[in-house]
């Protein structure tokens, strides 16, 4: 059963009950490949993510980071082997470029690994997404990405949602006709585990240009 977990950001640790329903899913611990957001800058090792499972008691044999130092073929192998695999977060544009150039994202989809991330890393593992620049890109024209697509919806990530409801209605309402989208800020994840869908925290449903709150249920 393929588990997935778009994460929003967490400035301290996971809570514990999200630290707990992690450590039940992940239970092959062997190999963690943590792919970068921006993989051009060497010194960003992905250590703010990586403390969150070791926080919570998730420690791995293996720690591989993936960025533009290896080979793309050597990437590919460390996504067939991992057993999570973490999209960190940062720069969703240069991730996604990331991920078309070393041809990740088929390695991601056949992987039977437990998928997670965080902010730029949620947003990419979903089908689509928009990029526009009320949501701090830096483009003039918005336009709709495709990311990996592990789950037929779309992500917000890591924005605050709270302060702009009416913007993002406003500018997620021709992509929600299309499709589900999850919206979320920090300290909050949605998990789909399955043909099941779980949330933690603070997270908007925005279908068909209506927005509500979900329940919890993680």
């Amino acid at each position: 059963m393929k588990t997935h977990y778009y994460l929003g950001w967490f400035n301290n640790l996971f809570p514990e009950n999200l630290g707990r329903v992690l450590q039940e899913d992940i239970t092959d611990r062997k190999s963690l490949a943590m792919i970068r957001s921006n993989p051009s800058i060497y010194e960003d090792d992905g250590a703010i993510e990586r403390s969150w499972l070791d926080q919570a008691g998730i420690i791995f044999d293996e720690y591989h980071l993936i960025n533009y130092r290896l080979q793309k073929e050597d990437a590919q192998t460390i996504i067939q082997n991992a057993s999570v695999i973490f999209l960190l977060g940062g720069n969703t544009l240069k991730q996604n470029v990331f991920l078309m150039e070393y041809e990740l994202s088929d390695s991601i989809k056949k992987s039977s690994a437990v998928v997670m991330g965080a902010s730029a890393g949620a947003i990419n593992m979903s089908a689509k997404w928009l990029c526009s620049k009320n949501f701090g890109y830096k483009v003039e024209m918005s336009s709709v990405y495709d990311g990996i697509g592990l789950d037929n919806f779309s992500v917000l990530s890591h924005f605050d949602l709270e302060n702009n409801f009416a913007l993002v209605q406003s500018e997620l309402s021709l992509l929600s006709e299309e499709i589900n989208i999850y919206a979320s800020n920090k300290d909050c994840a949605v998990r789909v585990k399955g043909d099941k869908i779980d949330v933690f925290g603070n997270v908007f449903l925005i279908s068909h240009s209506k927005i509500q709150k979900l329940d919890e249920t993680l």
